[in-house]
């Protein structure tokens, strides 16, 4: 089910075309490798082929969530920025509804192993508005922090989070979906490595 077609990257093209229960489980499982390798590398890119595994990695990295973690999505809209969102939720154990907050800004949930908070930032006009849904009590505190249209704040997100950029490409069909992942801070680390050896 799951390829690594680039050994240049940690690359998942996911194709669900012709698996069976068991084929999918063992895909699941070389998911969640794969994630482990990129939490600790800081790269990787998954081709999805349905809105069900776009949820699936959101829900695998969910399970790797850690306190203090900013994700942030950034994609046009309908790309799936939401649904990932859905299934981060789950992966962290919260079995209620999650929408995005389009207009209340930030959804908190505390029913799962973790608190998870939610932002949707796409009406803010300005980046200094944030301080009026407390950003920085919850970017630094204790959950897991979810940005929808993180590029929108650009100047006031912390430089350690990963970054998600999620890009249809309809010649490859309707529902494929280009999700590129990457830890800012591992990336800086990898440069710093570099330039101070």
């Amino acid at each position: 089910m799951f390829n690594n077609s680039d050994t240049s990257e940690n690359h998942v093209n996911s194709n669900a075309e012709g698996t069976d229960a068991r084929g999918s489980l063992a895909g699941t499982e070389e998911l969640r490798r794969k994630v482990r390798q990129f939490l600790r590398d800081g790269r990787m890119v998954f081709e999805s082929h349905g809105p069900e595994e776009t949820r699936l990695l959101g829900q695998v990295l969910g399970e790797n969530g850690m306190p203090g973690q900013v994700y942030t999505l950034t994609g046009d809209l309908g790309v799936g920025k939401t649904l990932f969102t859905q299934g981060f939720a789950e992966g962290l154990g919260i079995s209620e509804p999650v929408s995005s907050p389009t207009f209340t800004i930030m959804q908190m949930y505390e029913t799962g192993r973790l608190p998870f908070y939610h932002y949707d930032v796409y009406r803010i006009a300005d980046a200094e508005e944030m301080e009026e849904v407390g950003w920085e009590d919850y970017i630094y505190g204790d959950g897991v922090c979810m940005v929808e249209w993180a590029e929108r704040i650009r100047e006031i997100l912390p430089k350690d989070r990963f970054c998600i950029r999620m890009e249809k490409d309809l010649e490859k069909g309707f529902d494929y979906r280009r999700i590129t992942l990457e830890h800012t801070a591992a990336k800086q680390q990898t440069l710093d490595e570099r330039a101070f050896p």
